[in-house]
């Protein structure tokens, strides 16, 4: 285990009062939470334990924090295929299923998730199977 060496000054503590004043994000709560126990002096292991954290996790929290400021307490964006559904796409949907069914060529009266799927996918060109309609 290798020793912090950083120091941290009084004025290093202001900047994580609104993520702890304003944040809705539990996660950017907890670390700001963490962080800050380190700036005033506590050990590592000590806010890792008591904020359930690992020690290499908060460490990296801390190291982010002196670099970067508040800022590096934010989630990164997440390597991987993004999204297909998006927010406008989610409320085209809302909008289509408050719609008849009738007056999209439906025979029944209600809508199914396949059906809805099949519109949405004419109106937007976007592919969503069923599941992704269901899911919304």
């Amino acid at each position: 285990m290798r020793l912090l060496k950083l120091h941290f000054p009084a004025q290093a503590l202001p900047p994580l009062d609104p993520c702890l004043k304003q944040t809705k994000e539990a996660r950017l709560f907890r670390r700001a939470q963490a962080v800050r126990a380190v700036v005033q002096g506590h050990r590592l292991h000590t806010g890792s334990d008591s904020l359930h954290f690992t020690y290499a996790a908060l460490r990296t929290w801390v190291h982010r924090f002196a670099n970067q400021g508040a800022q590096g307490l934010v989630d990164r964006p997440r390597p991987g295929r993004p999204p297909t559904m998006t927010c406008a796409l989610a409320h085209h949907l809302d909008r289509l299923v408050d719609q008849d069914p009738l007056q999209h060529g439906s025979s029944h009266s209600q809508w199914s998730c396949q059906e809805l799927a099949t519109v949405l996918a004419h109106q937007t060109g976007v592919q969503l199977s069923r599941e992704s309609v269901r899911d919304v």
